[in-house]
């Protein structure tokens, strides 16, 4: 038996920690599940599908100072029983040596919910789906005798209250036959195959099997198609003086930004404490940045696959399937990684070598002018780039950040990897999926993520207002017709902040400071700028609808609540619905105060021939810039052509010393 060796009152340097916004350390998650286990909270069948920091207390934060070594390291970990079924949730202080609190989640009452799948349950879940004679019968009915290599594909089964379903930890699974080892089984869909799975009972509690559609069996293979091609000539990138930016354990520092790297097994990459330096001081913008949740709801009404709406954060773990990141193919240039740590099934350390990878880009102009008979003036754009990528399933998810000299952020999503398909008859006519290859269908589908936000421009204490744009009517205000002007209104509660981006308004949003004002004595600010797209097509009252009400809106704001960090609920996993939409209802203030802004955004993917058999990157995200936050351009000591270089031929490229020519 494993006994608890964390002694009481253990310092965070104990286990590799120097801040309380430090990432968990291997050491802080086995002394988490030591200390549980020495409280008998952990048996032969205790399985743990989420193992979380602790937030640490905003004032705690604040006020730590550099080399402090007296602050509390506590772990949220879920504990699920798989004999069973039982969930329980503890918060447990490693620094402390103790549980400080546990509770039974409810899971077989309403509004229900699951955590996030285990990683032994996607092959469970097959060794089921296979040993049904059912589900062979049907396999052999399509000609498919030898399945030794065959996949079923294991899928959160979204919330559609059935009996002998509801309460209970439910996978359901179409199947994709894999020809043989290394075959694409993406691209042969057995089409109307739907086991649905008793994880806990071990068993198939209904087969659906719909139709005769043939199994697609053309050769799909994106990983080998032929020789490669030669006309791409060599593209180096290098910095021999070494990169601009200085790491100090998880705190980053790139010309005038700063900011702390963050990392968890549900949201991923987080970045906290953004701040800019003006002139001596560095000011804060954002306390907390990550993208804790992402819907990806289906738009066809056939049998296997209207109830598909991924939630990749909370039914998964985006963090938990993070990728390993490599020179060459993921990042380019000079590379810093930072590795992270989570928790496997066994509640042990599961580390991710290079999860997160940053470096610097050039990006082009950042400004630019020419007067008569002068020589011109420019200045060339860097960038600093921390990401991640996570694979789910069949999609790939890249998520990254990046900041600018001008003291501007950029969110970028990137979604690629392998359409979800299904199959038909070639040719076949289908509003709700097109066919894009013969036989092969790709359903209409959303993908949208949620970033949340915690702002602190200039502190913690913020207003947000809403900036749209005005035309005035031929008349005395506008007599040559030619007059327009912008309008702001302060969004002062949270039933007036669920708002939508309007493209033909011009409409932003800025977030502006309670106790701060600029040159020209109006509040610091910054201004939050969507690239927008469609909202969440599902319709209000659907499955969908009811359970990602984050996805319905572009933008939502919230008082800060250090217990709502998750859009869709903690649990959306088989949830009736939680999240935002109920969080809202109690119309809190949001002038003067600690806000939170929630911003959904994403690609609407009509699936076409170009994205298979893999789907070139779809970007999508959004900017914060500073508007009046600074009294004038922040670029304009950069050096001419400063990142020019030479050209490495001796021909018109930037000189050594950086100067444009």
């Amino acid at each position: 038996m494993t006994t608890d060796t964390t002694p009481r009152g253990t310092r965070p340097s104990s286990f590799g920690v120097t801040h309380p916004l430090d990432m968990l350390t291997a050491e802080e998650i086995s002394a988490a599940r030591e200390i549980l286990v020495r409280h008998g909270k952990v048996g032969p069948a205790t399985r743990f599908p989420r193992v979380l920091p602790v937030e640490p207390d905003k004032r705690a934060v604040l006020s730590h100072t550099p080399g402090a070594d007296d602050f509390d390291r506590s772990v949220l970990v879920t504990l699920l029983d798989t004999a069973t079924g039982r969930v329980g949730e503890a918060e447990v202080s490693v620094t402390g040596g103790a549980v400080t609190s546990w509770r039974d989640l409810p899971t077989g009452e309403h509004p229900y919910g699951q955590p996030p799948y285990l990683l032994e349950e996607y092959g469970r879940a097959a060794e089921i789906v296979k040993a049904d004679p059912r589900w062979q019968a049907a396999m052999a009915r399509r000609g498919i005798t030898d399945t030794a290599h065959t996949f079923v594909a294991p899928l959160a089964p979204g919330y559609f209250p059935r009996e002998g379903e509801t309460g209970r930890r439910m996978i359901r699974s179409l199947t994709f036959h894999r020809r043989h080892e290394g075959d694409n089984p993406w691209a042969h869909p057995v089409e109307g195959l739907v086991a649905h799975v008793d994880l806990t009972a071990g068993e198939v509690t209904r087969l659906d099997d719909e139709g005769d559609v043939p199994v697609p069996l053309d050769d799909w293979n994106y990983k080998h198609t032929g020789p490669a091609r030669t006309t791409l000539k060599p593209l180096e990138i290098t910095q021999p003086e070494g990169p601009s930016f200085t790491v100090d354990g998880t705190l980053v520092r790139w010309e005038d930004w700063s900011l702390r790297v963050g990392f968890n097994a549900q949201e991923g990459l987080v970045l906290n404490e953004i701040a800019f330096r003006d002139g001596d001081e560095d000011r804060p913008v954002i306390y907390r940045a990550s993208v804790p949740e992402m819907v990806v709801p289906y738009g066809d009404p056939a049998a296997p696959r209207y109830w598909i709406s991924y939630f990749d954060a909370g039914e998964y773990a985006l963090g938990k399937n993070a990728n390993s990141l490599k020179l060459g193919c993921d990042c380019l240039g000079e590379i810093t990684y930072f590795d992270a740590v989570v928790a496997d099934d066994n509640g042990d350390p599961m580390p991710i070598p290079h999860a997160v990878c940053m470096h610097e880009e050039d990006y082009g102009i950042l400004w630019k002018h020419t007067e008569p008979g002068e020589a011109s003036q420019v200045r060339r754009s860097r960038r600093l780039v921390l990401s991640y990528f996570a694979t789910i399933g069949n999609y790939d998810y890249g998520f990254f950040w990046y900041f600018y000299l001008d003291g501007s952020i950029q969110m970028e999503a990137k979604a690629t990897g392998i359409v979800f398909a299904g199959a038909a008859e070639p040719w076949t006519e289908n509003p709700h999926a097109p066919e894009i290859a013969p036989g092969i269908i790709g359903p209409v589908h959303q993908h949208i993520f949620c970033a949340r936000l915690d702002m602190s421009v200039d502190g913690p204490e913020n207003s947000v207002e809403e900036e749209n744009l005005v035309g005035i009517p031929t008349g005395p205000r506008n007599p040559y017709g030619n007059a327009f002007t912008y309008e702001r209104v302060p969004l002062s509660r949270e039933s007036e902040a669920v708002r939508d981006a309007d493209s033909e308004a011009g409409r932003r949003w800025y977030v502006t400071s309670a106790h701060r004002r600029n040159a020209v004595g109006r509040p610091t600010a910054y201004q939050l700028t969507p690239m927008a797209g469609p909202r969440l097509m599902a319709q209000p009252g659907s499955s969908a609808g009811d359970r990602a009400a984050f996805a319905r809106h572009h933008l939502w704001v919230t008082a800060h609540d250090p217990a709502e960090r998750f859009p869709a609920g903690d649990f959306p996993n088989q949830h009736a619905g939680d999240g935002i939409g109920r969080w809202v209802q109690a119309d809190r203030a949001l002038t003067d105060t600690d806000v939170v802004l929630w911003h959904t955004f994403g690609p609407t993917h009509i699936p076409r021939p170009e994205d298979w058999p893999v789907m070139p990157v779809d970007y999508s995200g959004f900017w914060l810039k500073p508007h009046g936050f600074l009294d004038a351009n922040p670029a304009l000591d950069l050096p001419d052509g400063s990142a020019g270089g030479h050209s490495g031929h001796g021909g018109t490229g930037g000189s050594a010393d950086g100067r444009c020519h």
